[in-house]
Formats: structure tokens, sequence, C-alpha cells
């Protein structure tokens, strides 16, 4: 017996006693037993039967009697080894073949008679040597992954961005429990996070918004690294990086390895999740204010395993402690560039079109947003910021830009709006469509008047003609 299988059959028996090591207290009753027993089968899946006999054989032959049997393969024919070697031929030509098919192939070219050869033998001799199911997956996924592990050297040289599920909270309409959503940016060089916070919803504008204060704080990155989720590869998110001049990564799809630093913080992220639990936070506002408290005062100021191994592959000296993302980010030599505040906010604005109505409004979103009669059937350019959409910028034709709120209706009529004079009727002193008119008749009179006639020049034919 080889060593891989010796290794196995104690791996089995192993498994075996950490199912029914709790029922082996000599201290529980017969009850307690059996009710432990009936939550081990169900959380286990595992049979009712199944347990019983694994305590027996233990009882009666310790741990070696949850070892599997050795299996005597006498039916096997005198070459099974040369057809195991065949087997894996035949998967490494095509790695997606199942067992199946590559005992199909053998038993169609003669090399094995129908029925020797069974699928679960195949299967396992397969796994012994490296090309079972799983393991072949993972070569695939291997050989199609973007890249392999890489550490930009300073920070805001690239960011990585993800959205995770929150917890549930009563928010919604009478109390109903609403699904909240995490929005992360972190720095890929520090692990140092410059933008982050949990919505209710999955619109694209989280992102936008996320983006838009993390610039806004720390200034431009070079790079960033996103997955093709719909709020990431959206053309107002795009267009938004692109004005300030930052370069948009995608990665391949079903890679999320590819996102590893964002993703490994999702994990982390998870021992929040379980804090806010035990906090009982109730709305949005409350798990905003922990989630930040918990960043500040724990991830960034807690040792980053990443940190320190990516040190030490530069064979450099780590300090004891080891290194916070908030150390790293702020001992980083490379500067900040900061934007100016009204570019930055233009950039991440939204920008729609809209005619004005008899009334001299617009309606956008469901509410009428006065601008004035002067621009009554024009076709103007609106622009806001999707996360408060109460104040809204107009820009019209040879006018300069200015802001327009929702038209409120009071109690009572509102004041007629006042029509700028160069747009009122004015009353004229006569017609000059009709004088003009006359002059034309004036002039067709004379022209007939000064006509020749040429009645009394007419030339006589005579007769005979």
């Amino acid at each position: 017996m080889n060593n891989t299988e010796t290794a196995w059959r104690d791996d089995e028996a192993l498994r075996k006693f950490q199912l029914i090591s709790p029922l082996m207290d000599e201290t529980l009753d017969l009850a307690k037993k059996l009710t432990l027993r009936k939550q081990i089968s169900e959380t286990q899946n595992i049979s009712l039967r199944s347990l019983y006999r694994y305590e027996k054989s233990y009882r009666e032959q310790g741990f070696n009697g949850l070892k599997p049997q050795k299996r005597v393969q006498s039916n096997m024919p005198d070459d099974f080894k040369e057809l195991i070697q065949e087997c894996i031929l035949l998967k490494r030509e095509v790695p997606l073949r199942s067992v199946n098919q590559i005992i199909m192939i053998l038993e169609m070219e003669g090399r094995v008679a129908p029925g020797v050869l069974k699928r679960s033998t195949v299967q396992k001799h397969l796994a012994r040597a490296g090309y079972g199911k799983a393991q072949m997956k993972k070569y695939v996924q291997a050989a199609k992954s973007s890249s392999r592990r890489y550490w930009k050297p300073h920070r805001m040289m690239l960011v990585q961005a993800d959205i995770k599920y929150g917890p549930k909270l009563p928010i919604g309409k009478n109390g109903k429990l609403i699904q909240t959503y995490l929005v992360v940016i972190i720095d890929d060089h520090s692990r140092y996070v410059i933008g982050s916070g949990f919505f209710d919803n999955m619109d694209g504008q989280i992102v936008e918004d996320t983006y838009r204060r993390a610039i806004l704080k720390y200034g431009k990155m070079s790079q960033c690294y996103h997955d093709n989720g719909g709020q990431f590869v959206s053309r107002q998110l795009t267009n938004s990086l692109a004005k300030l001049g930052i370069k948009i990564t995608k990665c391949k799809p079903f890679s999320p390895q590819a996102k590893g630093a964002v993703e490994v913080f999702n994990r982390f992220v998870n021992s929040f999740m379980q804090e806010a639990r035990a906090q009982k936070v109730q709305t949005l506002e409350s798990l905003n204010h922990f989630w930040q408290i918990w960043l500040d005062e724990y991830y960034h100021k807690k040792s980053h395993e990443g940190l320190v191994a990516y040190y030490k592959d530069l064979n450099m000296i780590v300090p004891e402690g080891g290194i916070t993302p908030e150390q790293e980010w702020n001992r980083d030599s490379k500067p900040l560039t900061f934007l100016d505040t009204n570019v930055v906010t233009e950039a991440f604005l939204h920008h729609e079109k809209r005619i004005v109505d008899n009334s001299g409004c617009i309606s956008f979103k469901g509410r009428s947003y006065d601008v004035g009669p002067s621009l009554v059937g024009h076709k103007l350019e609106i622009s806001y910021d999707p996360m408060d959409c109460h104040i809204i910028t107009v820009k019209a034709p040879h006018m300069n830009p200015f802001t327009a709120a929702p038209r409120i209706v009071g109690e009572f009529c509102a004041p007629k709006d006042i029509i700028p004079e160069t747009l009122l009727p004015t009353k004229p002193e006569s017609s000059r469509f009709l004088k003009g008119l006359e002059a034309k008749r004036q002039q067709t009179i004379k022209l007939k008047a000064d006509a020749i006639s040429f009645g009394s020049y007419r030339k006589e034919v005579p007769d005979h003609v």
C-alpha cells in the first residue's frame, strides 16, 4: 500500500473520530447522548446508523477501527497500471472529459473489455494522481488567471473598488428589513481605505458618490481597478473618472482573485458585521457611524500581514509590531495630487435635456422646477448631483448658468411672473403689412399706365392671301 492511500485512510479515520468525539463523553446520560447524536446527524449530513457504527468500531478496535478497509483489487486486469496511465493521458488531452467518457474511449479502442473499469475506481486513481475534477478545475482557472500576485510600490498608484452585502436594517416602510450594501475603495499599496460607506440601494450613484468623496479628501488616483459589475462599467462613472484623468482597468470576468486586496478586506469586514449585529444597529446613519469608528480605530491601526510579507519579500527590515495601513499611508513619499473642488464636483454631475413648458417650468424626477417664462419652448441642459436633486443647475443659450429649485404650490395663487419687456407685444400705430401691400399695389398700377399699347399698329392682312 502506497503512502498516499495510507494517508487517505488516516484522514478518514480522523474525520470519523471528530464526528463521534462529543459522544464519547461518559458523563452524558442516554437522553442527552441521543439528542446530541441527532444534532450531529443533521448538521453534518450523516445518518444515525453510520454514527452508531463509528461508535461501535471505535469502542471495539480504537482508532484503527475507524480506518476504511483495504480494498482487494483481484478482479483488475494485469495491465491495470497502464490503463490508469491512459486514463490520465486522456484527461490531460481534454480536461473536461468525464470519467465515463474516458472509460468509453478505452472500451471502443479495445484496450479493456466493457464493464471491467468502474467509474468510482478510475475517479479515485485520477484524484490520487492529481487529475480529479476539482483539481483540473483549479488548473484551468490558474491558466486563465489574469496575473500573478502584484503590489504597487506607492500609494494612489492603483485603487481597487468593490461592493459587499451588508446587514439588513429595519429602515423600510413599517419597519420592513432593507438590505444594505457596502462600497469600498482601498489603496493597493498601503491597504488604506480611502472611500467607503453603507447604502440602502445598489444604484450606480453609490459608487460615484464614494469616488467623489474619496478624491476630494485624498486627491486623485492614477488608476482604478474594478470588476464588470453594472455599477462599475456605467457610462456616467467612466466619463466622470476620465474627465479627471483617471485610468480605468477592468479585471477578467469570474476572476475575483485578480482584486485580491479588496476581496481579502471584504472577508475581514465580516468581523464588523458581527459586531454591528451585537450592537443592534437600527439605522443607516448609526451603521455608517460605527463603521467609520471601526475603520479609523481598529483596521487602520492594526498590523497588516500583507504589508509585512511584502517588505520581507524585498529583504527589508520589518518592525517587531508589524506595519499598519495608516503607518504605510502616512510614511509614503509619493505626494498626493489634489484637485479643485469645483472641478471634481462638475466631473461627477449628471446631465440631461429638458424642454420648458408654457408655464416656464421643467419637469425633473416627478417635480416641477421654475426656470422663468423667458425660456418657454427652449431646450435646456440641466446638471445635478444624483445624491441631492433638490437644487439643479440650468444652462440656457446666451445665458449664464443658474440654479433652479422645485416649485412650491401654496394655498393661494402665486403672482404672475413678470415677462421681460422684450417678449411683450407692442401696440403698432398701423399695419406695416397692409402698408407694404398698398405700396406694392401702387407700383403695379404705375407699371400698367406706362405700358405701350401695340393694338393700333396691327398689320393689315390682304384678303387674297
